[in-house]
């Protein structure tokens, strides 16, 4: 077993950081499903990027890199699958290559839960949120826009699949 959380905590000790605080959250900003799954729309959220032809290396295994990040949220049609990148993650590459871009963007799994009757449809875009490192930024900015992203699509849910 992997200790992710604890990892993150000294790495970030170790560089002089304050010891993380965690977002904390109104419970109310949740609710369930005024429908059940099988009857809605939903909406892929992702932290993955857009490849950025030139920006360096962007592909499975690639190091980390700054240079790929995006800092405003975005939308991209399901269909054709569009290529989509987490080099400017800083996931743990020791344990990980990145080969499989279902797990970042599981599109045809949501496609056969739509075909097999657990979700009702998929939202036609998929919405890319940031990955700023900044609650302040990800509470003002990028989670209002995301939301008014599903309000635009009309989804009764939303999966979202951080990377």
């Amino acid at each position: 077993m992997i200790e992710y959380i604890q990892r993150t905590r000294d790495y970030y000790g170790l560089l002089g950081y304050p010891a993380y605080q965690w977002a904390q959250n109104p419970a109310d900003l949740l609710c369930g499903l005024a429908r059940p799954l099988a009857e809605s729309k939903l909406a892929l959220i992702t932290t993955a990027a857009p490849l950025q032809a030139g920006l360096g290396d962007q592909g499975p295994g690639a190091p980390y890199n700054a240079a790929a990040k995006f800092f405003e949220g975005y939308e991209a049609l399901l269909e054709p699958v569009p290529d989509l990148r987490i080099s400017h993650i800083a996931y743990d590459r020791l344990h990980c290559d990145a080969d499989d871009p279902n797990t970042w963007l599981p599109i045809a799994a949501l496609t056969a839960a739509v075909n097999d009757g657990i979700v009702g449809e998929l939202a036609a875009k998929l919405i890319g949120v940031p990955t700023n490192r900044s609650q302040r930024v990800t509470q003002t900015q990028d989670a209002p826009a995301a939301l008014a992203a599903c309000r635009r699509q009309r989804v009764q849910a939303a999966l979202l699949v951080p990377t």
